[in-house]
This record gives structure tokens, C-alpha cells and sequence, in this order.
């Protein structure tokens, strides 16, 4: 996986070396891996992927913001926030201490 940013593209290239699948298989097995996950939050379901970590999702209240250039406060519409908590596993591996 080269460059700063890892794509699907690349996470398909990388399925398809360590799978030995044929390039559209893998292709479609990242994406309906990604689906599932990206489905179960719409349902506001965690999602936890044992040693890499958890994402849930957040119901954030109406509140009110202010534009920082003019000072004018503005309403903020509630919304749903995914946040991710990496598992220790995964922290111990970034931080190579594994």
C-alpha cells in the first residue's frame, strides 16, 4: 500500500495478494465488508472488530455555535456522530510496543 493514503483500491490489491482470489472477488468482498459495517451504524449499532477496535455512534443535541471571524452565534442542527475507540491491540502496534 503506497502513498499517505490507503484507498479501497488498495485495500482490494491487498485482499487480492493474500487471498489469491481473482481481483473482482476481492474487490467485492471489501465492499460489501465496508457495506455491512457502514449498515449496521445507519441501524445505530457498534461495530466492534476484535483486536483493531470499536466505532460507534453519537446523537448529538441541538446547540448553539459561533462563526469565530464575526462573532455571530449560530444554531447548530442536532446530528449523529460516528467516533472510533482503537483497542489496545491496535494502539501497542502504532505505538510499537506490541
Amino acid at each position: 500500500m503506497a502513498g499517505n493514503t490507503v484507498t479501497r483500491a488498495d485495500l482490494c490489491d491487498a485482499v487480492y495478494e493474500a487471498s489469491g482470489l481473482p481481483r473482482h472477488e476481492a474487490s467485492a468482498l471489501v465492499e460489501q465488508v465496508l457495506s455491512e459495517i457502514s449498515d449496521a451504524l445507519v441501524r445505530g449499532e457498534p461495530v466492534k472488530l476484535s483486536g483493531f477496535g470499536v466505532f460507534t455512534v453519537r446523537d448529538k443535541a441541538e446547540r448553539v455555535g459561533r462563526n469565530p471571524k464575526t462573532g455571530v452565534e449560530v444554531p447548530i442542527e442536532p446530528r449523529r456522530a460516528i467516533t472510533f475507540s482503537p483497542s489496545h491491540v491496535l494502539k501497542d502496534h502504532v505505538n510499537g510496543t506490541s
